[in-house]
């Protein structure tokens, strides 16, 4: 029972920040919030969070198999190190640069806010590896198991980590919008940092193989 609340907190800590720098999920949430109505923005979101939530469910099985080639995690950790280093560097840099984040608007409609919000997300494709990278680092501190609850554990927090920062994007983003580039700045700095720890544990993990 210990391990599926730390699965949980520490799924939904990853998937709450991976998704709090200003981008086009959370700011077309906070667009349609404020064009439509916070409604419109909540059902968006919850379009997101499902496609979300579908993405961390292939993650799990990608990360099973894997788990089941040991030969091919050990080529992933070696990418996986070049691949943190590269993503530590480039959030620090966004950090450093602290530009503006401008709202790129998509037209969203009452009726299928749902759908839309279902769409761009979609449109990341760096969600399925991302939520795979955790998932090997979850299984490898035992924190995850790929068993029926473990699994919905696993999802529904990534579900939920998403949904919450969209949410708040809906409700408070009118209110916090003249400190966007502050909150982008710290986040990438947050983000920065969480890049290099898992390039620790990756490497502290290759080495000790």
């Amino acid at each position: 029972m210990q391990h599926l609340l730390i699965l949980f907190f520490a799924t939904y800590s990853a998937a709450f920040m991976a998704t709090v720098p200003p981008g086009l999920l959370n700011l077309n949430a906070a667009k349609t919030s404020v064009e439509k109505d916070k409604l419109n923005g909540v059902i968006f979101s919850l379009g997101v969070s499902t496609v979300i939530m579908l993405q961390a469910t292939i993650a799990v099985f990608i990360s099973k198999f894997l788990d089941r080639n040991p030969e091919v995690v050990s080529r992933l950790l070696e990418v996986a190190i070049a691949v943190f280093a590269a993503l530590a560097v480039y959030f620090f840099v966004a950090a450093k640069r602290n530009k503006k984040t401008k709202i790129k608007a998509i037209k969203i409609s009452k009726r299928n806010s749902y759908l839309k919000g279902m769409f761009l997300a979609t449109l990341n494709f760096l969600t399925i590896p991302y939520y795979s990278g955790l998932n090997i680092m979850w299984n490898a501190s035992g924190w995850i198991k790929f068993m029926f609850l473990d699994i919905a554990i696993f999802v529904l927090a990534a579900g939920l980590g998403t949904f919450s920062v969209l949410y708040l994007y809906v409700f408070y983003f009118d209110k916090l919008e003249h400190k966007t580039n502050r909150f982008e700045k710290n986040a990438n700095y947050i983000l920065s940092f969480l890049m290099v720890l898992l390039l620790i544990i990756t490497v502290v993990r290759v080495l000790n193989r």
